[in-house]
């Protein structure tokens, strides 16, 4: 989850919420509820930062029961992260770790503080960096990834690209969020598990197979 350069980049928002903690410094805009798992109904601030949005609830819940299986012990990284909401979300329905990556050091900030708030700092890890620059690193091999890069910035495909450097595990899963009028090309070796449509966003989850296929998107 990250930002759209203009309108705001999700369709959902949040609801409203007051500051509280260490988030007293910054402004808050609202709270993220996560859905389900261990930190069910658990709410989160989200800071006041230009397009900064979670991801819709009924998109989560959704994406989620499509994943229920893959969840346990999976080896989550969630780019462009934002307020981490579905890094987050697989922490609380069993994932064994998770690493978000946001460029936004403020941002990056309150993510560490809600992983602290929820209990869940052993299991999630937060690098500040760009995405991009971080996936041209030395890769861990994940079990489930969630992509959502800004909108219009031509982001999806270097960055599909890139997580075949090593990023992924031989069955991996990986969510990819873009704008709606936008087929991004993807590795052959990924195949259209699922998709769904929120406002001017079409997210689509795939399987990756060790095998490429023809029909890949």
């Amino acid at each position: 989850m990250t930002r759209r350069p203009s309108p705001p980049r999700r369709s959902g928002r949040p609801t409203g919420g007051q500051p509280g903690g260490k988030s007293a410094g910054r402004r808050v805009a609202g709270r993220l509820r996560i859905i389900g798992g261990d930190y069910r109904r658990r709410l989160l601030p989200v800071l006041d930062s230009p397009g900064l949005r979670p991801t819709p609830d009924r998109v989560r819940e959704t994406l989620f029961n499509w994943l229920a299986a893959a969840l346990p012990g999976a080896r989550v990284l969630d780019l462009f992260a934002g307020t981490g909401a579905l890094g987050l979300e697989a922490l609380s329905r069993g994932a064994g770790d998770a690493t978000f990556v946001e460029r936004d050091a403020r941002v990056a900030g309150q993510l560490g503080e809600n992983l602290a708030t929820l209990g869940a700092m052993e299991r999630g890890r937060v690098v500040t960096a760009d995405a991009t620059a971080f996936l041209a690193g030395p890769p861990t091999p994940c079990s489930l990834v969630f992509l959502d890069p800004p909108f219009r910035q031509g982001l999806a495909e270097p960055c599909c690209t890139a997580l075949e450097a090593g990023w992924l595990a031989e069955e991996a899963f990986i969510y990819l969020e873009c704008e709606a009028d936008l087929t991004p090309a993807v590795p052959a070796t990924w195949r259209l598990h699922r998709e769904v449509r929120a406002g001017d966003s079409h997210g689509r989850l795939y399987r990756r197979d060790s095998s490429p296929h023809d029909d890949a998107c």
